[in-house]
């Protein structure tokens, strides 16, 4: 089974908070990304005055592979829009690309919970 990794995860082991070393042992086994995803690392880098190509480059050679967002993930992550779920555009398109994928899902976002493909990195 293959790992996607969400945005909280990547910020997580970018800013060495709790659950780093998980973040760090999934990155070595190979993992994916959405590219919603990846830009709201970028944008999230950015606005805490990080150096984005540093922290790009980074996760690049731990072989990060971005994903592009297709029709079906669009769908997908629209399906799973529920009001009042805690569950950002961006959260949803992580998800559906774990569902394309049949990934195990890392996320250090605690209102996803844990279940047979969601883990929590802390």
């Amino acid at each position: 089974m293959s790992d996607v990794v969400d945005a909280s995860a990547l910020l997580a082991f970018l800013q060495g908070e709790t659950g780093a070393d998980t973040v760090e042992e999934v990155l070595t086994r190979g993992s994916d990304c959405s590219a919603v995803n990846w830009s709201e690392v970028a944008q999230k880098v950015g606005a805490a005055g990080g150096d984005w190509p540093l922290a790009a480059a980074l996760l690049s050679s731990y072989g990060v592979r971005v994903r592009d967002a297709t029709v079906d993930d669009a769908e997908r992550a629209a399906a799973l829009w529920r009001s009042g779920s805690g569950l950002s555009l961006a959260d949803r398109f992580c998800l559906a690309l774990g569902d394309r994928l049949n990934a195990m899902i890392w996320t250090a976002d605690t209102a996803w919970g844990n279940t047979d493909r969601i883990r929590q990195v802390r």
